[in-house]
């Protein structure tokens, strides 16, 4: 009798779960132990989010950043099944999904990311524009078309957050808007980019301050209404009037990962061993935004692109070691430095004992983010793009 396949489903296809899924193909399987890969996400498309702002100034296009996934996987092997996942029965091991159907596995990758949390202030869910997926992009772009083709004299927009997306943000859309537009960022910390390295944050200031955003420091968001938002800052609250409110703070867990009887933090993370393992389920791996890892040293982990990209190697390679009895690896993260866009043709970079701004730094993003897209093949595609697309731009 022959022995039944081994089923790994992977939930989730951005960075942690999809590029589980391309590693899982490669690995040196033997032909009769090659397991069945079930990618599962509810969109038809990747999107490869440190690029997402270069849509709003045009300097990208969707195919570019946001390919299907039956492109990407085609000829690995890795079967696509869009769906939203509704349950998981970890007792059972399977999947349940919205449209009643459901899929087995051996073993689990739960990849699905966080949500932006807009109930954290009255009015932040129907009068504020989240900043995460190709949708919200289109949904704001359709909002920016509204407000640039009005006869408004300025079009006043509050950025809430000045992490990383609100920094970002601004300074694309003052590139995209020019004078045209009013722009507030809120942060209710000391600082922007609290956990940016000084060289960064300096550069970033530089960009805010040349753009003329007005920067709204230890102030909090009381309320948002259709064309005002509340601000209170040193015990005073003040009503101000805006045409647009992006919401760009806070990440929280998918409400079908908070109901699993799984170990989690306050956050509704999940708690993992170093090899990415969910305690008391060894056949059920987390990483990315919905894990609380700590790596081979002890060291908390943080929740971002670079560390869910690093992570999937070696969730893959893990799965594979626990299927062909090898030993599995503890996550080592490593710290290749940090990227941030500062509007078109601007940028900063700090990492590998280097420091950059301005478009050298633009151009380095650029290209570390391109060997980093998920494929060989995208890659040349939007490389050779990225070459011929400025030539045709002069010629025509």
């Amino acid at each position: 009798m022959t022995q039944p396949t081994t089923r790994i489903c992977i939930l989730g296809g951005g960075f942690g779960g999809l590029y589980t899924a391309l590693r899982l193909s490669q690995l040196p399987w033997e032909s009769s132990s090659k397991p069945e890969i079930i990618l599962v996400d509810q969109s038809d498309r990747f999107i490869f989010s440190p690029l997402l702002y270069e849509l709003l100034t045009g300097e990208l296009q969707t195919w570019e950043i946001a390919p299907p996934y039956q492109e990407l996987l085609q000829g690995t092997g890795v079967r696509f099944h869009q769906a939203v996942v509704s349950g998981i029965d970890i007792d059972k091991q399977q999947v349940q999904l919205q449209d009643g159907s459901g899929i087995s596995y051996d073993r689990l990758v739960l990849a699905l990311g966080g949500e932006t949390p807009l109930d954290l202030v009255p009015g932040a869910t129907e009068y504020a524009y989240p900043f995460r997926s190709i949708t919200d992009v289109y949904r704001l772009e359709e909002r920016l078309r509204i407000l640039e083709e009005s006869n408004t004299e300025k079009i006043r927009v509050a950025i809430v957050g000045a992490g990383y997306s609100g920094v970002e943000l601004a300074c694309k859309l003052a590139d995209r808007i020019g004078e045209k537009g009013r722009f507030r960022l809120i942060e209710i910390s000391d600082q922007i980019l609290r956990t940016s390295p000084e060289f960064n944050r300096q550069a970033a200031k530089k960009a805010l301050d040349t753009r003329g955003v007005f920067i709204d420091l230890e102030t909090k968001v009381v309320s948002i209404a259709e064309d005002t938002i509340s601000l209170e800052y040193k015990d005073q609250i003040d009503e101000i009037p805006v045409d647009l409110v992006i919401w760009t703070v806070g990440t929280r867990v998918a409400p079908v990962i908070k109901t699993l009887p799984l170990k989690q933090n306050q956050r509704g993370q999940i708690i993992t061993t170093p090899q990415l393992q969910v305690f008391e389920h060894p056949e059920i791996f987390a990483l990315g935004d919905l894990a609380d890892c700590l790596d081979a040293e002890g060291k908390q982990v943080p929740a971002t692109a670079q560390v869910a990209f690093q992570q999937a190697d070696y969730t893959a390679w893990n799965i594979w070691a626990s299927l062909t009895n090898r030993p599995l690896l503890p996550f080592r993260y490593q710290q290749f430095g940090e990227m941030m866009a500062l509007g078109v043709d601007n940028a900063t970079f700090t990492g590998l004992g280097i420091k950059l701004d301005g478009s050298l730094a633009y151009l380095a993003r650029r290209l570390a983010y391109l060997y980093r897209l998920p494929t060989l093949d995208h890659q040349l595609k939007v490389g050779f793009n990225w070459l011929i697309r400025p030539i045709i731009e002069t010629i025509s």
